[in-house]
C-alpha cells in the first residue's frame, strides 16, 4: 500500500499541475491568449515596409511639367495616387474620410513660373493625426517632390548658379535597424508585453481561485502549513510554463521572421526569468491583498495592460512627465525592455545593460518578498483556516419585459462591487492614468553627441545651432566617432552628428557640405525626432548662410534657391499639426478602453442575468439599453471632457458623435452578452478578454496603417466594434469629418449591433434551454 505524499513543495506543485490541466480557462489564458497574440501580430506585421499610402493630387496647372511631377509621386513606392481629378475641398474630404492620407497641390501657372525661374510652390499635405503612416507619407512626398523639382526646369532656362556661399545638408544613417523596420521594432517589444499581462493574470487566477472555487485550507495543508512553500509551489508550474513561452519567443522571431538576435543569450534568459518572477509575484500579491478574485484581476489588468506606454518603447521615458517617470520606474517591464532592446536589437556589451538588469532583479526580489510577507501574515492571522463566505446569488425575482431587464441590470451593476468598479470606476481611472506617459506630446532637448573634425568658426556655429534647438541638446562633445557611438550605446545620447574636415572650406567655395547624422533606430519615434531636429537646425543655418551672402535686394538669395531647386516644395501637416504623441494615440486608445471595459462587464453580468429567467429577446435588449445609459457618462468623459482638458483637437459635432458612439456601445454590449452567455463564471470574461486588448489596437488600422495589414487580419479585426469605432470617432471628433464621410464605419457598426443582438438572443435561449433540461 502506497503512503500518502508528504506535504511540501512538490505536493503543492503537483496539486497545481492537476488543477491547471483540468481548468479550461487557465489553459486558454496560458496557451490560447499568447498563441492568439502571436498569430494576430505576426499577420498584422507580415508586410514590414509600409507601401501604397493613398495620396490625392490636385493639379490646377495641367501642363506637361505638372504631369511630370505627378508621375514622380506615382513612382514613389510608399505612395499610391487614389484621385487625380479633385479640388482642394475634395482632397480634404478624401483625407478626412480615410481615402487618402496625403494630398499634393500644384498651383495654376506652375509651368510658366517654373520656366521664368520664379520658384512656384508645390504643397504636400499629410494627415498627422495618424502619426506612423503620416511619417512615411511625408517622407515619400518629400523625396518624390524634391526629385521632381530638381529636374523640372529645362537646363537652358534654369537659373545660373551664383558665385556665393555653399550649403549644409544633413544626411541621416541608422546605426541599428537600418531598414527602419517597424515590424521588427514593434514585434520584439509587443510579444513580451502581452506575455507579461498573461503572467500577471494567470498568477492572480491561480491564487484567487483558492478563495471560493477551490480550498485555501487544503492549499496550505499541502505545504505542511508553511506559507513560503505554499506560494512557491503554487507559482512554480506557472514559472516553468512561461519560461518555455519566453524562450520560444526569440526562437520564433529569429527562426520564422528573420529578426536577428545580437546580444548575450544567458543574460536574456536570466532577465526573462526575473520578469516572470516579478509579475507572478505581483499577480499573487494583488489577490492576497484584496481577497477577491474579480477585484484582484481588475487591479492586475489596470497595472499590466497600460504598461507598454509606461515602458518607454513607443514614447520614451525621457519625454514623460514626473508621475509617468516615477510610476514606470517601479514597473519591471520597463527595465526588461531596456535589457531586451539593448541586447537583442543593439547587441550591447553586457556591462552596458548592467543598470536596467540590476533594477529588474531588485524589483523581482521586492515583489516576491512582498507576496511572501503577505502570505505569511495571512497565515499567522488564521485567514486560511477561516471559512470563506459563499458566493453571492442573484435574487429569484424574474424580470419581465424590456423595462424589467433594464432595471435588473442597473441593480446588478450597483449591487456588485466588481461590476460597479469595472463599469463606473475603471473608465474614470483609465482616463486619468492611461494618458500620463504621453501628455508632454513632443520630445524636447533630446541628448545628442557631436564630433567636430573641422574645428572652424562654421563648425562651432553648427554645434551652437544644434544646442540652441528646442528639440536637441548637445551633451557629448566627442573627439572620435567611436566615442560618440559609445555614448549612444550607453544611453547618454540618441544620435551623433559628425562635422567632416574642410566643411567650412567647401561652403566658402560654394559647394554643398554633407553632415552625417548617425542615429539609433531601435526606438523609431526617437530616431525620427532626433533626425528631424538635426535636419531642421541645419536647414535653418543654411538659410542664414545664404542670406549672409546675398545682396541687399535679395536677388542673389532667389538665384541661389532657384539654382538648387527650381520649385519650392512645402510640406504641411494637417490635423495634429505639431505631431503630438498623446493627440495621436490617446483618442483611439480611449475607444478601445470603452470597448474592453464594457465588453468584460457585459460578459460578467450575463451569466447571472440568465440565471434569473425572463425572455431572451427582451432581456438582451433591456440589458443593452441599460449598458448604453450606464456608459453615456464614460463616453462623454472620453470624447468631450478629457480631450478638452488634455488639449486634443475636438472638431466634431456632438449629435454626430453620439449617433456613431451609441451604435458602438450597443454593438459592444450585445457582443459581450453573446460571449458571456457561455461563461460559467463571471470573472472568466476578465481573464480571457483583458489580455487581447493590445493585438486589437494594432488590428484597428490606427497605430499600423490598413494599407500594410493583410486582408485576412483586417476582416478579423472588423468583428470587434472598436475597429470601426476608432476609425469613425477619431475622424469625426479629432478631424471634423461628417458622419456621411465615415458612413462605411457607421454601416459596419450597425451590422455588428444587429448581428450580435441576434447572436446574444440565440445564445441566451440556448443557455436557458440547457438550464431547464439540467433542472428536469
Amino acid at each position: 500500500m502506497m503512503s500518502a505524499p508528504k506535504p511540501g513543495f512538490w505536493l503543492v506543485a503537483r496539486r497545481e499541475c492537476r488543477w491547471l490541466l483540468h481548468d479550461r480557462v487557465a489553459m486558454l489564458l496560458i496557451f490560447g491568449v499568447p498563441l492568439f497574440a502571436f498569430v494576430v501580430l505576426t499577420t498584422v506585421f507580415s508586410h514590414p515596409v509600409i507601401r501604397g499610402l493613398g495620396v490625392t493630387v490636385v493639379d490646377e496647372d495641367k501642363s506637361d511639367a505638372s504631369r511630370a511631377l505627378v508621375e514622380y509621386v506615382a513612382a514613389s513606392p510608399s505612395l499610391n495616387i487614389v484621385d487625380r481629378s479633385g479640388t482642394l475641398s475634395t482632397a480634404v474630404q478624401d483625407i478626412r474620410s480615410g481615402k487618402s492620407i496625403s494630398a499634393v497641390y500644384i498651383p495654376p501657372n506652375f509651368e510658366r513660373d517654373l520656366q521664368a525661374a520664379r520658384r512656384p510652390q508645390v504643397v504636400g499635405f499629410y494627415n498627422q493625426q495618424f502619426l506612423t503612416p503620416s511619417g512615411i507619407a511625408s517622407s515619400g512626398l518629400s523625396d518624390s517632390l524634391s526629385a521632381a523639382a530638381a529636374v523640372a526646369a529645362p537646363a537652358s532656362r534654369a537659373a545660373p548658379a551664383p558665385a556665393s556661399l555653399g550649403t549644409l545638408k544633413a544626411e541621416t544613417m541608422a546605426l541599428v535597424n537600418p531598414q527602419k523596420n517597424y515590424a521588427q521594432f514593434l514585434l520584439r517589444a509587443l510579444l513580451p508585453t502581452i506575455i507579461h499581462v498573461v503572467i500577471t493574470l494567470a498568477a492572480g487566477y491561480s491564487v484567487g481561485s483558492e478563495f471560493r472555487r477551490r480550498d485555501a485550507r487544503a492549499w496550505l495543508e499541502s505545504a505542511g502549513g508553511d506559507p513560503v512553500v505554499a506560494l512557491a509551489g503554487k507559482l512554480a508550474p506557472l514559472f516553468c510554463i512561461f519560461f518555455l513561452v519566453m524562450l520560444a519567443e526569440p526562437l520564433f522571431l529569429e527562426g520564422l521572421l528573420d529578426i536577428p538576435f545580437r546580444g548575450d543569450l544567458p543574460l536574456m534568459i536570466v532577465a526573462a526569468s526575473l520578469l516572470i518572477i516579478a509579475y507572478l509575484s505581483l499577480g499573487a500579491l494583488l489577490q492576497l491583498l484584496v481577497g477577491d478574485l474579480a477585484t484582484g484581476l481588475g487591479l492586475a489588468g489596470l497595472i499590466a495592460s497600460p504598461a507598454f506606454g509606461y515602458a518607454g518603447v513607443g514614447f520614451p521615458t525621457i519625454g514623460m512627465n514626473a508621475f509617468a517617470q516615477t510610476w514606470s520606474a517601479i514597473l519591471p517591464l520597463r527595465w526588461y525592455m531596456a535589457v531586451l532592446l539593448g541586447q537583442a536589437a543593439q547587441g550591447l556589451p553586457v556591462a552596458d545593460s548592467a543598470v536596467p538588469f540590476a533594477v529588474l532583479a531588485g524589483l523581482a526580489l521586492l515583489f516576491a518578498g512582498l507576496a511572501l510577507l503577505r502570505m505569511a501574515s495571512l497565515t499567522r492571522r488564521g485567514w486560511f483556516a477561516a471559512a470563506r463566505p459563499a458566493e453571492p446569488s442573484e435574487a429569484s425575482h424574474t424580470p419581465r419585459g424590456i423595462g424589467g431587464a433594464f432595471a435588473a441590470e442597473w441593480r446588478r451593476v450597483l449591487g456588485a462591487r466588481s461590476a460597479f468598479s469595472l463599469l463606473f470606476l475603471a473608465p474614470l481611472v483609465y482616463g486619468i492614468y492611461y494618458p500620463q506617459p504621453y501628455l508632454n506630446q513632443i520630445l524636447r532637448k533630446l541628448p545628442i553627441a557631436v564630433v567636430d573634425n573641422d574645428l572652424s568658426d562654421l563648425s562651432r556655429q553648427v554645434v551652437e545651432t544644434l544646442d540652441a534647438s528646442g528639440a536637441l541638446s548637445v551633451v557629448v562633445r566627442a573627439r572620435t566617432l567611436a566615442e560618440a557611438r559609445t555614448a549612444i550605446d550607453r544611453g547618454q545620447a540618441f544620435a551623433a552628428v559628425e562635422i567632416p574636415p574642410n566643411t567650412e572650406r567647401d561652403v566658402l567655395k560654394g559647394i554643398t557640405a554633407h553632415i552625417p547624422v548617425y542615429a539609433d533606430a531601435t526606438y523609431l519615434f526617437i530616431f525620427r525626432s532626433s533626425a528631424s531636429g538635426v535636419a531642421t537646425a541645419i536647414g535653418a543655418l543654411t538659410s542664414e548662410l545664404i542670406s549672409r551672402g546675398a545682396r541687399s535686394d535679395g536677388s542673389l538669395v532667389k538665384a541661389k534657391l532657384a539654382s538648387s531647386s527650381p520649385a519650392d516644395v512645402l510640406l504641411q501637416p494637417i490635423f495634429n499639426p505639431v505631431g503630438g504623441y498623446a493627440s495621436y494615440v490617446v483618442p483611439a486608445a480611449f475607444i478601445l478602453i470603452l470597448q474592453q471595459t464594457l465588453l468584460i462587464g457585459a460578459a460578467m453580468l450575463t451569466g447571472t442575468a440568465l440565471a434569473t429567467g425572463g425572455g431572451a429577446f427582451a432581456g438582451v435588449l433591456g440589458r443593452g439599453i441599460a449598458h448604453l445609459t450606464i456608459y453615456l457618462p464614460a463616453l462623454a468623459l472620453y470624447v468631450i471632457v478629457l480631450p478638452r482638458i488634455y488639449g486634443f483637437s475636438t472638431l466634431g459635432h456632438l449629435p454626430q458623435i453620439l449617433a456613431l458612439a451609441s451604435v458602438f456601445l450597443l454593438a459592444t454590449s450585445f457582443m459581450g452578452q453573446a460571449v458571456g452567455a457561455w461563461f460559467t463564471r463571471p470573472e472568466n470574461a476578465t481573464i480571457l478578454l483583458l489580455a487581447t486588448s493590445l493585438p486589437q489596437f494594432f488590428m484597428a488600422g490606427f497605430a499600423w496603417p490598413r494599407e500594410a495589414i493583410p486582408d485576412v487580419a483586417l476582416a478579423f479585426g472588423r468583428i470587434f466594434p472598436a475597429d470601426s469605432a476608432i476609425d469613425g470617432l477619431v475622424r469625426v471628433n479629432q478631424m471634423g469629418a461628417s458622419i456621411w464621410e465615415v458612413a462605411h464605419d457607421w454601416r459596419v457598426l450597425w451590422c455588428l449591433a444587429l448581428g450580435y443582438f441576434a447572436l446574444a438572443v440565440i445564445s441566451a435561449f440556448a443557455v436557458r434551454r440547457g438550464q431547464g433540461h439540467a433542472q428536469s
